[in-house]
């Protein structure tokens, strides 16, 4: 059988194929062969005045002013395997990276950029795991499998009063036949700010069709004093209505750590953790006095266990806290603090649109 170049790892890595490799960047922006680095115009014409084409002409491009700019156009059969980008981080909740699959009106992806790479407060922090990587300083590395059979398209949009410049990216893809068995990722970004009191964050909602759920990103801002991490999350699979097949028992077990967080040198401070499936690579703090609180990244990546859903799939999180009396009695308290999430699933198409809009206000991070 001839090896379709997907699914690569270590495993297969010495397999040959006929898939055909190509890359999209400034300087080739359709991804032709033989046409990398033939740019005459472009941000860096100046810098390279003295050595002309060929020598880093168009090594990024600039994003005017609410404006939204197609960064790839790619005819099917195919999957993108790699894409990186960077970007001032000023500017990471004011972008949006949209992708759409096989000529479809709707995103199948819309996330603010920073949160779909694990860095949604503005705030660089390092993620060393298997589909996402986050390098010094803001370097975006995506290796999310995202097969195709007719057609991608990958768009940013700037919602920013001003031309954003030198936004960097290289998009690596491989041209190859795709089996029936492969579904399209999606992936869908949701913030309550605040949680209603004694209600749910809810990360997914009217999801429909065949597939699996793969990943949750949480750029979660508690608002009050004490522990936040309570809450279960709760899978609604197939026609649950009250009750889910699958809850958690608390938001630090679900990310995979335990007890609060604890540092384990015994100071009383987060111990942040990035792994292959799992972290929480990121704990905010600050000297300024009028901006005491923390704010925290998590990731957990359901790649040796993802949810399978036949029908349909919503997904919630409590926002719970401990409160603790003057006698030392603990009672779990509801919260309301500002948890934006980004989910990440396959599914058969079409996808039903989302339902929150991303706007300037909704993304806004203070």
């Amino acid at each position: 059988m001839t090896f379709d170049g997907l699914g690569m790892n270590l495993g297969n890595l010495a397999r040959l194929s006929n898939a055909e490799t190509r890359s999209i960047s400034a300087e080739n922006p359709r991804g032709e062969r033989g046409k990398g680095g033939m740019a005459t115009e472009g941000a860096a014409v100046h810098a390279a005045r003295f050595l002309g084409q060929g020598w880093k002409v168009s090594p990024c491009i600039h994003l005017p002013a609410g404006t939204t700019i197609t960064l790839a156009e790619i005819d099917g059969p195919g999957a993108i395997q790699h894409f990186w980008m960077t970007v001032d981080r000023r500017m990471w909740r004011v972008l949006v990276l949209r992708v759409y699959w096989d000529h479809e009106s709707q995103p199948s992806i819309e996330v603010p950029l920073g949160d779909f790479f694990c860095n949604g407060w503005c705030q660089p922090c390092n993620v060393n795991s298997l589909p996402i990587a986050a390098n010094p300083l803001g370097g975006f590395n995506s290796y999310w499998e995202m097969p195709f059979r007719k057609h991608a398209r990958i768009t940013i949009e700037n919602l920013h009063e001003n031309e954003i410049q030198n936004f960097f990216y290289q998009i690596n893809y491989t041209l190859t036949d795709i089996p029936e068995d492969r579904a399209y990722l999606h992936a869908q970004w949701r913030r309550s700010n605040p949680v209603p009191r004694k209600g749910v964050h809810t990360l997914l909602d009217g999801v429909q069709g065949q597939g699996h759920y793969v990943g949750t990103y949480m750029a979660w801002n508690p608002h009050t004093n004490g522990w936040w991490g309570e809450g279960e999350i709760k899978f609604y699979l197939d026609d649950d209505t009250d009750y889910p097949t699958i809850c958690g028992t608390g938001t630090e077990d679900y990310f995979g750590g335990a007890w609060g967080f604890p540092n384990p040198d015994g100071s009383k401070s987060y111990g942040t953790y990035s792994t292959p499936f799992l972290g929480m690579p990121q704990v905010t703090t600050s000297d300024n006095f009028q901006r005491p609180q923390q704010r925290l990244g998590l990731y957990r990546w359901h790649i040796m266990d993802p949810i399978r859903f036949q029908r349909d799939l919503r997904v919630t999180i409590q926002d719970l806290g401990i409160a603790v009396d003057e006698k030392g009695v603990a009672r779990f308290v509801p919260l309301q603090d500002d948890i934006a999430s980004t989910s990440l699933w396959y599914q058969v198409e079409p996808h039903q649109p989302y339902a929150q809009v991303l706007d300037r206000e909704t993304l806004e991070v203070l």
